[in-house]
């Protein structure tokens, strides 16, 4: 059963905007970060239980609240209570198997779309899900495990590197989550290409059933990557055709970037998806001439074995009067009759290059 199906069974029966995490990552413990700026000030906290002060946003400040780890059920409702998130908001939070999409509210715009991370000790993608809520001073961002790319963004906002972060509202920040989770996908779209180049190689030195194996599990990770990468298109579109009060003329700039990066994600996934059929159709081609080979080898041995076979059957008949069967050379001679033929043919075939 697929994965994603799986979630959604845990979900089956219940009312809409009933809050439960559907995802499996009950390991990692929740843990919030408060980041609060403007162009003069940077303060970060680092929370496991937030009380009621902590999680307001500051007047003439930009509030952006990130939780990683989503078990604690309590902690998000309070979250939401805090900033007027809508029920179903929450329910689209903790169920992480949805497809990514972008929704409009009266005070906030809700936007989910996938990390995809690469592990480097297995050699394999990982995927989870990153929701934001874009409000009008403030940026919340919910995601199942730590997602260390992140933290360039706060040395930035500490450090004060990053003016257009320090002199923009919370619009470009989300901007620049976004930004941020996109260009993880050119990193595992690059490791899928090594992998894809990896296999060609070995298929073409010689082809085996393990070949076969990595070439669906491919096919596997590039459907879940097309799946991942089309949604966010229409989702930036959204942002940049909609008149939304929270995306300021400047952001919309960077959006129109964002959304070009996207579309270089969508034609190298298209890539990525032709290249491993093209590789199954080199594996099929391969197993197939090789195959072949093996056939035309058997239908030569049985080819020269057909005379040979017709010279014995007719001696080993029980007729009376055979004169070879007196002879005393009899038997050498038909020895030598089956070796010549055999010369014969296998001489025959290599002029026919059949060898």
């Amino acid at each position: 059963m697929s994965t994603d199906i799986q979630k959604r069974v845990k979900k089956a029966g219940q009312l809409p905007g009933t809050p439960i995490y559907t995802g499996s990552k009950l390991e990692v413990i929740p843990q919030v970060t408060i980041a609060t700026y403007n162009n003069h000030e940077f303060n970060q906290q680092v929370y496991a239980q937030l009380d009621q002060q902590s999680i307001q946003a500051k007047d003439d400040f930009i509030t952006w609240i990130h939780v990683e780890g989503l078990r604690d059920i309590h902690l998000i409702e309070q979250i939401a209570g805090s900033y007027k998130l809508h029920p179903l908001s929450v329910e689209d939070i903790l169920n992480v198997s949805q497809r990514s999409k972008i929704e409009d509210f009266d005070d906030y715009i809700f936007i989910t779309l996938k990390i995809l991370s690469w592990d480097h000790k297995l050699g394999k993608m990982n995927t989870e899900q990153l929701s934001l809520v874009i409000g009008q001073n403030f940026v919340l961002s919910f995601s199942e495990s730590p997602f260390p790319a992140f933290n360039l963004i706060r040395e930035r906002l500490r450090t004060g590197h990053s003016v257009h972060l320090l002199e923009n509202g919370s619009d470009y920040l989300a901007y620049r989550l976004m930004d941020t989770t996109i260009d993880q996908y050119f990193v595992v779209l690059e490791k899928i290409s090594d992998k894809i180049e990896s296999i060609e190689e070995n298929i073409i030195i010689s082809p085996t059933q393990q070949n076969a194996r990595e070439i669906f599990q491919l096919k596997h990770k590039i459907l879940l990557l097309r799946k991942t990468v089309w949604p966010i298109r229409e989702e930036i579109s959204h942002l940049l055709q909609a008149d939304h009060k929270f995306i300021t003329a400047f952001t919309r700039l960077y959006l129109r970037d964002l959304y070009d990066h996207v579309v270089q994600a969508i034609d190298a996934v298209e890539t990525l998806r032709d290249m491993v059929s093209s590789i199954m159709d080199i594996y099929l081609s391969l197993v197939t001439n090789k195959m072949n080979e093996i056939m035309k080898v058997l239908t030569i041995i049985s080819t020269i074995f057909i005379p040979i076979t017709f010279v014995t059957s007719l001696y080993g008949m029980n007729f009376k009067y055979m004169p070879e069967l007196d002879w005393h050379y009899g038997y050498p001679a038909a020895l030598v009759v089956m070796g010549l033929i055999s010369c014969g043919m296998l001489l025959f075939f290599r002029r026919k290059k059949w060898i």
